[in-house]
């Protein structure tokens, strides 16, 4: 029988498989060439989505954009930077009380009705501060006022030390000539209406610190539960703790602070009364609201007083400024010390680093915070920071 006879079956037994050869061996690779016209096309490396790669405008666009946002955000804070630091001395000034409101709360009372004892407080000793400042000062004003017509008696006195220098330097005639000139009115009016400024932004300011600190204090636990809604729940009472223990730290400082700046404040009011010092009230809440700015306050209130003193003779303001030195002294070792114990342990170098870098920043309120945010950074350094250095 031929080959063209043989059955199916036994050509398919005998048939060479698909690729390979006549032996049964691999052939070979497939021609590259027709292995890539085959493979399906992939997009380029550079987009997943399969398009074309972002061009240096799309690019450019985007950081010019970006850098414009940065700058109106930059610029918008600048604007609103007074409004921030009233803000931040509100919240500041809520937690500092927040001990006070608790202790009250802890005797029974209903947290809104200590909100308003500790506020009620607070503001009675700020007026009380009030005053004692304003008469004082108002009477200077009109002392001064009612010796102005003396002092143009002096001026057309010839042998007066002032007639002499009026002589010499015409300052009347100087003055009549700028007033006259119109330069000297407006300047003398821009100088009325800043004092007007002053004193509508000082009152302004007072007004919106008590509204936003009330309402900080009444709903604290409700912004801290907030707070804490965006930290993960794995991690959220540890956070919570932390928390809680800075906000301690910092109520109780504020209080040590004004436990060392009462007693500075009614040292000064002896010191004032024993020796004739004018204005002893006025000047013994003066140092105390210095007292509270750490390192400096006590300095500056110190230098105040006694270039006070100085209106009665030289030897009294040389006693008030050794009664500072040693004051500051035993503030420095015996009572603060005492009234800090258990409040802050920070090391003194590190104090007046924050004093100076806080007051550089914010003023006066920048000082005042300084050390509490330095706790703050201190307990968060040991919390989460230095273990993980120790474990590595």
């Amino acid at each position: 029988m031929s080959a063209q006879s043989e059955p199916e079956s036994v050509r398919d037994e005998h048939a060479v498989p698909e690729g390979t050869d006549v032996n049964g061996s691999d052939p070979g690779p497939v021609d590259a060439v027709e292995e890539s016209r085959k493979a399906p096309q992939r997009p380029p490396p550079g987009d997943s989505r399969g398009g074309r790669g972002r061009s240096w405008v799309t690019v450019g666009f985007a950081l010019g954009l970006g850098a414009s946002l940065a700058w109106l955000a930059v610029q918008t804070v600048m604007r609103v930077s007074s409004m921030l630091t009233l803000l931040l001395l509100a919240v500041f000034i809520a937690i500092s009380l927040e001990p006070l409101v608790v202790w009250f709360t802890r005797r029974g009372l209903r947290r809104g009705w200590a909100v308003a004892i500790v506020l009620t407080g607070f503001i009675v000793v700020l007026g009380g501060f009030l005053a004692l400042v304003i008469p004082p000062v108002a009477k200077e004003i009109g002392a001064l006022v009612d010796a102005v017509p003396g002092w143009l008696e002096q001026v057309h006195n010839h042998q007066s030390t002032i007639g002499r220098l009026e002589d010499r330097y015409h300052v009347v005639e100087k003055a009549k000539e700028q007033i006259g000139s119109g330069s000297g009115a407006s300047g003398l009016a821009g100088g009325v209406l800043g004092a007007g400024q002053i004193v509508l932004s000082t009152v302004t300011s007072t007004a919106i610190v008590i509204t936003v600190t009330l309402y900080c204090m009444a709903a604290l636990p409700t912004m801290k539960q907030f707070g804490y809604r965006f930290v993960a729940a794995s991690r959220r009472e540890r956070v919570e703790g932390v928390a809680e223990e800075i906000m301690s730290r910092i109520g109780k400082f504020m209080l040590g602070n004004l436990v060392t700046s009462g007693i500075a404040g009614v040292a000064t009011f002896g010191w004032c009364v024993a020796t004739g010092v004018p204005y002893p009230a006025a000047l013994g809440v003066f140092t105390a609201l210095m007292d509270l700015i750490p390192i400096v306050g006590s300095t500056l209130a110190g230098i105040v007083v006694s270039l006070v003193a100085l209106s009665l003779s030289l030897p009294i303001a040389i006693a008030t400024a050794v009664f500072y030195v040693v004051f500051r002294v035993a503030e420095d070792y015996l009572i603060v010390p005492r009234a800090m114990k258990f409040a802050v342990d920070v090391h003194p170098l590190v104090t007046v680093l924050a004093v100076l870098v806080g007051g550089a920043l914010l003023g006066i309120i920048g000082a005042l915070v300084a050390i509490p945010a330095a706790v703050a950074v201190g307990l968060v350094l040991d919390e989460y920071v230095f273990p993980k250095k120790q474990r590595t």
